[in-house]
This record gives structure tokens, C-alpha cells and sequence, in this order.
């Protein structure tokens, strides 16, 4: 019997297995699931895979992150990775790291929203492993995917446009608004605006649903593989100045980006025009948006902007690639030059511990 305040260390390891394989249900096209040594899953194509944490003190405070959209988003940032890559999103592995004083009740919400995300893509968690952490808590998802014509980012060719999907700079703004006290709860909704008014409580509320629940545009990702719309692409995650950068190495071309044409978020642009802060910056280095950034031709972006309008997706022509030494610059109304990489790097020794608050 256990009760919102069993923590793990009452339960233990095979205690905690049985109680989260009571939870995951099994899928048709998993013919042996958790319970092995190793799952069995059927792919009739090619297989993706791909794998990413997130670290409590790195990438999420307890405090300030509700457990439930903290599964929901070590699932997505997986799912994001695979549909750059023009896939379907079939299997996961969840991995844990957790102290043995940490209430199951945490768990069980953060198995919430991974179930819940998993179900509204088609996914099936197919295993994974449990791990005692002497403090911190480290979510670890691998994710499998199928596709049949992989897009790479070392596609672009020169005069392909610069084309991002989305708007940019919410995610970013919003481990700002975490860290000046803004809070969702475990739904979603937003409990507290920190330092903001009631009337930007809108704006706040966009920033921290994309920094704690983003939504990146999966299926437009995948129709526009089948259909070859785009020469390469990735997703944004550690900023679009950083992975712009990124495509030119793979592509040994140069890319000119026009500051005016940059998808800045509305609800960024106003908390800036507020508070006095960056915007255009946020957009440029932010990361974790999670949007799609393609190379396209010149005679498919018409093409491309139809089949976006039916997902509802906003794309924008942002700049060009062109030949040249891998390298970013940006135009604006003071004249045109380098664009410095200024997104997300674990490594950098400046790089700030904590992204989100």
C-alpha cells in the first residue's frame, strides 16, 4: 500500500519497477515489453534514434518545474529530434536517476505527463532503468523512430533560404520569468506571475508554456520530408545562432540572416517593450524553442508555406545560404556582420548552471 508521502527509499528499486509497470500499457507492435532484459519492437523501415537529459540544477529546478510537464518535455525534446530528421516517433526508454527521498508521488506525476504525451504521439515506452542519485534527479529518454528518407543537415546548398517555423525567444524568456518567481502549476495554468502585473499575465503564461510545455511542429516536420520541401534542417534547440552555425559546418556554406525577418514572439516583444529587455537577442540566442530550421529552394518555399498554413504553422524566410566559409552574419539597418554564436553550450565555461530558473 502506498500513499502521496511513500518515498522511495520505503519501496525500493523492484518496488518502484512493479509500480511503474502497472502504469505503462502495452502496444501492438512491441511483441515483448518491460519485464526483459530487453525490449522487442517492429520497425518496418529504417530506424532513428536518439537520446537526451535533463538534469535537475542543469536544465530544470524541483521548485520551480511541475513533475508533470517535466515528463511531458524529456518526451518532446526527443520527439523534436526525430521529426527534424522527417520520422515517426515509435519507442521510448525512460532512465531515472532519483534520491531515495524523493516522494513516489513525484514519480507518478512525472510518469504522468510522459503517458500523457506519449499517447497523444503513438508512442509506447518500451522499458528503461531506475537508479539511486545521491541529491539530484536526472530524467533520461531514448527515443526510436522510423523514417525513409532521412533529412540531414548537411543538405543546404548555395541561394537556399534561411527558413525557421514558429516564432522564437518564448522558451528563453521563459527561465528569466522562472527565476523572477513566475510559477505554472502541474495543469498548466499559471499560479503566479512573479515580478509581472495581471496584465502581462498573457505574455508570461506564452514564455512559460514554451519553456515547460513546448509543442514543436511534428507533423508539418514530417510532411514536409515526404514531400522533399527542404534541403536539410535540425531543430532549434541551443539557439538559431548557434545551429545556423551548425548547418553552414555540415553544409561548408556561409548564411546571411536579415534581423527584420526574424520571428521574434509576440509575448517576448512585449514583456521587452516593458521591462526593457532584449527581444531580437532572445530570438537570435535564446535556444529551446524546439521550431524547425530548414534549408529550402527558392521554388519550394511557395510550396512549403501552403502545406504549413494547413498544420497551422507560421514559416518564415529569414535569410540565404550562400558560398563562402562556414560562417552566420546578420544584416540590419546599421549594415551587415559577423553573428556571433551565442547559444546554449553545456561545456562553456560562462554557460550559466541552470536554463530554467
Amino acid at each position: 500500500m502506498t500513499s502521496q508521502d511513500t518515498q522511495l527509499g520505503d519501496i525500493g528499486e523492484a518496488g518502484l519497477l512493479r509500480h511503474l509497470r502497472a502504469r505503462i500499457p502495452a502496444a501492438p507492435d512491441v511483441p515483448v515489453g518491460i519485464g526483459d532484459d530487453a525490449a522487442v519492437v517492429s520497425l518496418p523501415r529504417s530506424a532513428l534514434v536518439t537520446t537526451d537529459s535533463l538534469v535537475e540544477g542543469v536544465h530544470f529546478v524541483r521548485d520551480s518545474t511541475p513533475a508533470r510537464l517535466l515528463g511531458r518535455k524529456a518526451l518532446t525534446v526527443n520527439l523534436s529530434d526525430i521529426a527534424a530528421m522527417g520520422g515517426i516517433s515509435r519507442h521510448a526508454l525512460v532512465s531515472l536517476c532519483l534520491p531515495s527521498r524523493l516522494e513516489l508521488s513525484w514519480v507518478d506525476s512525472l510518469y504522468d505527463g510522459l503517458l500523457e504525451r506519449a499517447a497523444e504521439v503513438g508512442v509506447s515506452i518500451v522499458g528503461g532503468n531506475v537508479a539511486r542519485s545521491p541529491d539530484s534527479i536526472v530524467v533520461d529518454v531514448t527515443l526510436l523512430g522510423e523514417v525513409e528518407a532521412p533529412l540531414l543537415r548537411s543538405g543546404a546548398q548555395p541561394g537556399d533560404m534561411v527558413v525557421v517555423t514558429g516564432e522564437l525567444g518564448a522558451a528563453a524568456e521563459g527561465v528569466e520569468l522562472l527565476r523572477q518567481g513566475a510559477r505554472l502549476d502541474d495543469d498548466a495554468e499559471l499560479s503566479a506571475t512573479g515580478v509581472w502585473t495581471e496584465s502581462s499575465a498573457e505574455a508570461v503564461l506564452t514564455c512559460l508554456i514554451a519553456q515547460l510545455d513546448p509543442r514543436p511542429p511534428l507533423a508539418l516536420a514530417r510532411s514536409l520530408a515526404e514531400r522533399g520541401l527542404a534541403q536539410a534542417g535540425m531543430d532549434i534547440s541551443d539557439g538559431l545562432s548557434s545551429d545556423l552555425a551548425e548547418l553552414c559546418r555540415q553544409g561548408n556554406l556561409g548564411a546571411r540572416v536579415e534581423a527584420g525577418g526574424i520571428p521574434v514572439s509576440a509575448a517576448v516583444s512585449r514583456l521587452a517593450r516593458a521591462g526593457g529587455g532584449d527581444a531580437l537577442s532572445r530570438a537570435l540566442h535564446g535556444g529551446e524553442d524546439y521550431e524547425l530550421l530548414l534549408a529550402v529552394a527558392p521554388a519550394r518555399f511557395e510550396e512549403l508555406q501552403e502545406l504549413a498554413s494547413v498544420w497551422g504553422v507560421p514559416v518564415s524566410a529569414v535569410g540565404e545560404f550562400f558560398e563562402g566559409p562556414p560562417a552566420v552574419r546578420l544584416r540590419d539597418d546599421t549594415g551587415d556582420r559577423p553573428l556571433p554564436v551565442g547559444g546554449h553550450n553545456h561545456f562553456h565555461p560562462n554557460e550559466p548552471e541552470d536554463r530554467a530558473g
